[in-house]
């Protein structure tokens, strides 16, 4: 078995789209306008926006992804799942951490991400890898009831 975390790719576009609708899905969540246009344009909304896209992928099979995207003070994290048969594997922890070296290596100070209450296995992940929970606040996705941030210090990387 080979397990990669990788930046995506044009032909990873079906795969985001599959995966993402199905964690919305199967959480009993409704696929709202938001999620839409980031599901059918990952390349306009996180890539263009000098955001990044990471893939989880098994024996070559797209089997999970996570996106962030800059925002006035850091980065969001969004649209992160597994698929359940690759779930157990440190997927998820792959794919935020490559988030955050991301953030970091980019000079970012904070990562920020919103989640819904009933997403207990994604929100002890977060507060495990150190997300610390914040008071409600404006969001435009309805599901969301969870807003948590970690703060960063930058890398200090020598040339």
């Amino acid at each position: 078995m080979t397990v990669a975390i990788v930046d995506f790719r044009p032909d990873h576009a079906a795969a985001w789209a599959q995966l993402n609708t199905t964690w919305l899905i199967e959480g009993g969540f409704a696929i709202e306008a938001k999620d839409r246009v980031a599901i059918d344009d990952p390349q306009g909304v996180f890539l263009d926006k000098g955001g990044r896209i990471f893939i989880a992928e098994k024996d070559g099979e797209a089997v999970g992804c996570c996106a962030m995207v800059p925002t006035d003070d850091g980065v969001e994290v969004c649209k992160m799942t597994v698929t359940p048969a690759a779930r157990g594997l440190g997927l998820a922890r792959r794919l935020l951490e490559a988030c955050e070296a991301a953030a970091r290596q980019a000079g970012a100070v904070r990562l920020y991400l919103e989640t819904n209450s009933a997403l207990k296995p994604a929100i002890a992940l977060y507060e495990s890898a150190g997300f610390v929970h914040l008071p409600p606040r404006p969001t435009p996705y309805e599901r969301a009831d969870v807003f948590m941030e970690k703060r960063l210090q930058p890398s200090r990387t020598r040339l």
